[in-house]
């Protein structure tokens, strides 16, 4: 539950722009790093203990990109958005990881909200991380919740950076953004492959063999697709303005960079519809397997059933308790009423085979 909704609690009662946090603390010690290059300048990255240290990126001709990794602590949050200019209900949102994608134009700066993705292979489960990204002139601030174990998918932008022949170091900040959205909708195409073969050995084992367990499954893999659908679908929204060119920070060899994200936007949604719908096809289709499976034993039951009915109506009859009864003092009738006994066992197995019944 703790997916599908936040627990805002801790925000009642308080007034618009007061900085709370909201959410997991996943790291123990905010991380700052800042990377800036340019065209005809060198590439370069270290970490920032403070973040006064910072501050100047803001009026250098080169391009800077701020990344924080944990939102946890307000006042680090609240140091860097009032020396940037940065509104406090951007701030209060940045604290908030329970947002939903979302866009707003400042006109010196644009917020983009988004969730970053991942699998989780031991417990075959989606994990989510809140990233908000502040596009300026000549900056980018990028907001993570982090984690402990290292994850980013950022690596890969960074590793482009420090290559010093890639498109990013070329062109503005507006382009470092576009690929900053890029990897992490691109990292939504790995989640639809483990959530695909997931849902192909689900296949296999309804077909084959459907356990109690396999219910569950579906359940789970239903949950996590409508959790996908939740993050993922608004982002459609987010990329059409921003491919609109609904502020003037995007240039027009960017939007076309941008409309390949939109693209990738809807084939993830396409591709998340189409694996719900397929998982609701399964739904039906284990419960018609259980319910023919529970009819195949009730068809056994009830042939061996009827097929001692007329068997123990002859023993019932030879087994009452009186004097005088046919048959009672003859020396082979023991073994007559056995051979007619096992005379109509055979004759009704094969009137059900002939019946197509077994």
């Amino acid at each position: 539950m703790d997916k599908l909704f936040a627990r805002r609690s801790a925000k009642t009662g308080l007034a618009p722009g007061a900085l709370v946090h909201i959410g997991e603390q996943k790291m123990k010690h905010v991380r700052l790093n800042l990377i800036e290059y340019g065209r005809e300048t060198d590439f370069s990255e270290r970490e920032i203990s403070s973040p006064i240290e910072c501050f100047p990126f803001k009026d250098k001709p080169t391009i800077s990109w701020l990344n924080v990794d944990g939102v946890h602590q307000v006042q680090v949050i609240e140091e860097i958005g009032t020396n940037l200019g940065i509104h406090p209900l951007v701030m209060e949102d940045i604290l908030n990881t329970g947002q939903r994608p979302k866009i707003e134009d400042f006109d010196e700066y644009v917020y983009i909200a988004l969730k970053m993705l991942y699998w989780n292979q031991d417990h075959a489960e989606i994990e989510s991380e809140q990233v908000s990204l502040i596009l300026g002139d000549t900056y980018v601030l990028s907001f993570q919740e982090g984690d402990e174990a290292g994850k980013d998918v950022f690596d890969t932008v960074r590793v482009r950076i420090q290559g010093g022949k890639s498109r990013i170091v070329k062109r503005g900040a507006d382009y470092l953004i576009y690929s900053l959205m890029d990897a992490i909708v691109d990292n939504y195409f790995v989640i639809l492959e483990h959530m695909g073969e997931q849902i192909i050995d689900l296949e296999e084992e309804l077909v084959t063999n459907p356990k109690v367990d396999t219910l569950q499954f579906i359940h789970n893999l239903k949950r996590e697709l409508v959790f996908l659908r939740k993050y993922v679908w608004p982002l459609r929204e987010v990329v059409s303005r921003l491919e609109k060119r609904e502020t003037n920070l995007f240039e027009e060899s960017t939007i076309i960079y941008l409309r390949d994200v939109y693209d990738h936007t809807i084939q993830v949604i396409d591709t998340i519809e189409t694996f719900r719908e397929m998982i609701s096809g399964m739904l039906d289709i284990y419960l018609s397997s259980v319910s023919n499976k529970m009819n195949e034993v009730m068809k056994v039951l009830t042939i061996i059933a009827t097929v001692f009915i007329p068997l123990t109506f002859i023993a019932g009859i030879y087994g009452m308790n009186f004097a005088y009864m046919p048959e009672l003092q003859w020396r082979f009738g023991y073994f007559v009423v056995l051979f007619i006994m096992a005379l109509i066992f055979f004759a009704m197995i094969v009137y059900f085979r002939r019946r197509r019944w077994l």
